[in-house]
């Protein structure tokens, strides 16, 4: 193993994470942009208001998302254990 595979692995690790967490991560932002954008029109500062919504969205995007993120984490499983098998 050189550099270069150890680098080409990091980038596709990385890579595989983004992609992963991406659906999760945007749903949370909407989410908790636009109950930000509620709380500031109507003065409302209760705490459990921003968790509540974010934490539902979450769920619901990772349960339609499942399918994609275990592919893509198959995918670099995958790669990772065909270049063990080969010895990089």
């Amino acid at each position: 193993m050189n550099e270069a595979d150890a680098l080409d692995i990091v980038q596709f690790a990385i890579w595989t994470v983004l992609t992963a967490c991406g659906p999760a991560v945007g749903a949370a932002m909407l989410v908790g942009l636009a109950i930000a954008l509620v709380q500031a029109l109507t003065q409302i500062q209760e705490i459990t208001l921003t968790f509540v919504p974010k934490i539902v969205a979450i769920l619901l995007v990772v349960a339609f998302t499942g399918p994609y993120i275990g592919g893509q984490i198959t995918a670099f499983s995958n790669v990772i254990f065909e270049r063990i098998e080969t010895g990089f």
